[in-house]
């Protein structure tokens, strides 16, 4: 009886693994993808589109699983979960191109998703909180000689970004006045370009108004908490500057009332449908695709359970096309209220470790300099 010896891979690099066996390496890049699987939700099928794709994935080997009532078509609508190997999936959508009921434009579709493009490295967002009542250092940066100290240790600490806000949309928070953010943040931005520094600045607001005076300031991103929810003309002024990045996050509810008891039928479904539809309308108003990148809200409207759910499944966002930001340092997840941030900015860092190794886009954190460190120790 021979002894046979296996190993299940969790190395995401298969093509190292097929040329440290011997394999041809001039096939690696292409063979690679019959070893990658991947599962993908489509939504809102008729009867007859389901069929069509089910037929077609058993013929590829690969599968799809829909309504136990489509094969009878004894129902409306079925979503289905198509899942194979990243070459079978393709094999599925060149065929899906010849096929009836707009199924061409899901095949494109799919050919698209099934190599989304993938950041390099984590870029790390520093916050700049420039306000009385944030949760965790509100009133510490609201003087201006404060507040360029900290710009100035963010850069220090190697931050890729900063994040500036006037405004807490902590829960329970109320609304700040446009001019009131203003007042806080022209002195900081004019620092900023009077000392020439190449730093992208972010803009954390929900107003139009501040919005477009920060970029004429010299701002690079806009951070919408709201989504474009809370001030209608925001996507405007953002088409109107075309260089300009836009963060669109999602929420559930207003920061007065987002953490009642927030409650979803299917989370990562919710949200991914919420930040599609916001996507699809910031590109209807002129808005480059490019320049979007979408962040799920933990916090916003969230449970304990359910930013942490959000936290190991956000990959399913990036079938949207667009970067992905989480922000989650010393929120109340880590369930340590009265911890100091010291505390806190440990466990954050031990959160958002999963999502480097996962290369997430964007991370945003109030200690940028043992997140820098970890990215070092990484190489």
């Amino acid at each position: 009886m021979h002894d046979f010896l296996l190993k299940e891979l969790s190395n995401t690099n298969i093509e190292q693994e097929l040329k440290d066996i011997g394999f041809d390496k001039s096939y690696t890049n292409k063979a690679k993808d019959k070893y990658i699987y991947k599962n993908f939700k489509i939504f809102n099928l008729t009867p007859a589109q389901a069929n069509i794709i089910k037929q077609t994935a058993l013929s590829v080997g690969a599968d799809c699983a829909t309504h136990r009532e489509v094969i009878r078509g004894q129902i409306e609508n079925s979503n289905a979960i198509l899942g194979g190997s990243i070459s079978q999936l393709i094999k599925v959508a060149k065929k899906l191109e010849h096929q009836p009921f707009g199924l061409k434009e899901l095949g494109l579709a799919l050919i698209e998703k099934c190599n989304p493009q993938m950041s390099q490295n984590t870029k790390i967002m520093g916050i700049l909180n420039i306000t009385t009542n944030s949760f965790s250092d509100g009133g510490k940066y609201y003087d201006i000689e404060d507040a360029v100290q900290q710009l100035n240790q963010l850069i220090e600490d190697g931050v890729d970004i900063i994040d500036i806000g006037a405004e807490s949309t902590k829960p329970y928070s109320q609304a700040v006045s446009s001019s009131k953010q203003l007042e806080k943040l022209v002195p900081v931005l004019e620092y900023i370009k009077a000392n020439n520094i190449q730093i992208p600045i972010s803009i954390d607001t929900r107003s139009a108004e501040v919005a477009q005076k920060c970029i004429e300031l010299g701002a690079d991103i806009i951070n919408d908490v709201s989504g474009f929810d809370y001030d209608p003309k925001m996507a405007e002024i953002i088409a109107q500057n075309p260089d300009i990045k836009v963060i669109i996050q999602h929420s559930q509810g207003t920061p007065e009332n987002m953490q009642d008891s927030p409650q979803y039928e299917n989370l990562m479904d919710e949200i991914y449908i919420n930040l599609k539809n916001k996507v699809d309308y910031a590109i209807s108003k002129g808005i480059k695709k490019e320049n979007i990148i979408i962040d799920p809200g933990i916090g916003f409207g969230k449970s304990k359970s359910h930013n942490l759910e959000i936290i190991h499944r956000w990959k399913e966002l990036r079938t949207i096309g667009c970067s992905v930001l989480i922000g989650l340092s010393r929120k109340s997840l880590l369930e340590m209220p009265d911890a100091p941030n010291e505390d806190k900015d440990i466990y954050t860092l031990a959160l958002n470790s999963i999502l480097i190794n996962d290369n997430i886009d964007y991370i945003r954190v109030h200690n940028v300099k043992i997140h820098k460190k970890f990215q070092n120790i990484l190489g």
